[in-house]
């Protein structure tokens, strides 16, 4: 049985979630863009800070401050399903995208020193560049049941990405 998440208000959390079966997507550029276009969204949903964003192939760690605590969960679900859900329709993917549950950690102040406040210029000037939507891309997975993906030529209008606004 899995245990209830600890939440708190005005605390920062280390938050750590990873794809599933360790698919390396982050090395894909486009999928980092991706990525940044729905974070851009969500910051605009949801107030938060976030420090330290790091992308490691198949993990994806940082350090986050929602403007109420509680909203953690809600933030990382809309974050982790709106990130699948337009994978998915680009490369014509079916199932989960990212692994298990979503680990965090209440820290006891504030993040290590070393880490820097994401820069959300450069977020937002990656999250701008264009997504492929013709081209094939073949990785050899540390996984043979995903032998590569291939991007559908058509995205529909309801499942599009959307194109990022400023954070808030």
């Amino acid at each position: 049985m899995k245990q209830k998440r600890k939440l708190a208000r005005n605390v920062w959390y280390e938050v750590r979630t990873a794809i599933n079966v360790g698919e390396p997507l982050f090395r894909l550029p486009w999928a980092v863009v991706l990525l940044y276009r729905v974070l851009l969204e969500t910051k605009g949903l949801y107030p938060f800070e976030i420090r330290g964003l790091e992308l490691d192939e198949a993990w994806l760690t940082f350090y986050i401050k929602p403007a109420d605590g509680f909203q953690l969960p809600k933030i990382m679900q809309w974050l982790k399903q709106t990130f699948s859900a337009r994978f998915n329709v680009i490369t014509g993917r079916t199932g989960h995208l990212w692994g298990e549950r979503y680990e965090s950690w209440i820290l006891a102040g504030e993040p290590p020193e070393r880490v820097k406040e994401a820069d959300w210029a450069t977020v937002k000037t990656t999250a701008e560049m264009p997504i492929p939507v013709d081209t094939t891309y073949t990785l050899t997975w540390d996984n043979p049941r995903s032998p590569g993906i291939t991007l559908k030529a058509e995205i529909s209008v309801k499942n599009a990405p959307k194109p990022a606004s400023p954070p808030g």
